[in-house]
Order: C-alpha cells, then sequence, then structure tokens
C-alpha cells in the first residue's frame, strides 16, 4: 500500500498546514487538492480518497508488476502567497510517497520506504513563463553542474 501525499516545503507554512488546507477548503467547498488519475495510472488496485483529508490518496500495488500512478495537483502554488508586487512568487510544495507492507494480524502495517520531490504548481501558461524564467536563472549561475537536470517524468529522492 503506498499513501501519496502534498504538504508544504516550507517549515513556516507546515506549521500552519492545516489552517491553510481549512482555509482552501473553505474558499473551494467539495473540491480536492490531490486525486489520482486512474485511466493514466498502470498497475493500481483499489484508489482510496479520504473525504476528509483533501492533499492526500492511497492505493494498493503488486510490486512485482510494473506500477505507475498519476496524480492531479488542483490547486496552484501562489493560491498560498501573499500578493506581492513584481510577480507572483509559488510557494514550494512537498510530494511524498510512502509504502507499507502487509502488517500481520492486529500488527500495523510495516514502514517500507519514503520518496518525496519538491513542486511547484502553476497554471499552464504561467508554468512555461516561470520555467523560462527559472532556466535563465540557472544558465546564469556560475556552479550550474550543482543543479538537478530537467527530466520528463517526476524524480523522487529518498527520504531518510
Amino acid at each position: 500500500q503506498s499513501v501519496v501525499r502534498v504538504s508544504f516545503h516550507d517549515r513556516l507554512l507546515q506549521y500552519s498546514e492545516q489552517q491553510q488546507l481549512q482555509g482552501w477548503r473553505w474558499s473551494r467547498p467539495g473540491d480536492r487538492i490531490l486525486d489520482i488519475d486512474v485511466p493514466l495510472s498502470v498497475g493500481i488496485l483499489e484508489p482510496q480518497i479520504h473525504p476528509t483529508l483533501l492533499n492526500t490518496v492511497e492505493f494498493l500495488w503488486d510490486p512485482s508488476r510494473r506500477t505507475s500512478v498519476f496524480v492531479q495537483v488542483h490547486c496552484i502554488s501562489t493560491e498560498f502567497t501573499l500578493r506581492k508586487n513584481g510577480g507572483q512568487k509559488g510557494v514550494p510544495f512537498r510530494f511524498q510517497i510512502d509504502t507499507f507492507g502487509a502488517g500481520g494480524k492486529g500488527d500495523p502495517p510495516e514502514h517500507l520506504h519514503s520518496a518525496s520531490c519538491l513542486v511547484k504548481v502553476f497554471k499552464p501558461k504561467g508554468a512555461d513563463r516561470k520555467q523560462k524564467t527559472e532556466r535563465e536563472k540557472v544558465e546564469k549561475q556560475p556552479e550550474r553542474e550543482k543543479f538537478q537536470p530537467s527530466y520528463e517524468s517526476t524524480v523522487l529522492a529518498e527520504v531518510g
């Protein structure tokens, strides 16, 4: 079983995460922050959403089979920032997936692995502009090799 969650990366926002999510829920009743795109996903079983956990989804999968999960994030990074002059800066989200094995009778599930990555979510037009600006900023850096290269799909790093 894997549990996928989107939360705030910024430590300051982590302290107020519940209030931030409540504010988002209040302004967008009935909407979710995170969903599984089941038609695009491969090898997942029993996808589940919890009505109260708007930023969490879970599913079962067989590690011996090819599996991929596509998720949809229904909020953008600028929804949680104060509007400032000179453009909008989006808050970074932490996208994390925790995987558990089946526990024995009466035992809790065994934690097997956790991985995460940083994401910023923008509207398509804004995303193109933001990516171009970010690329230009990286190209100007004298130590470019320290930056992770771009990938076609999301690469998650193991969480200690």
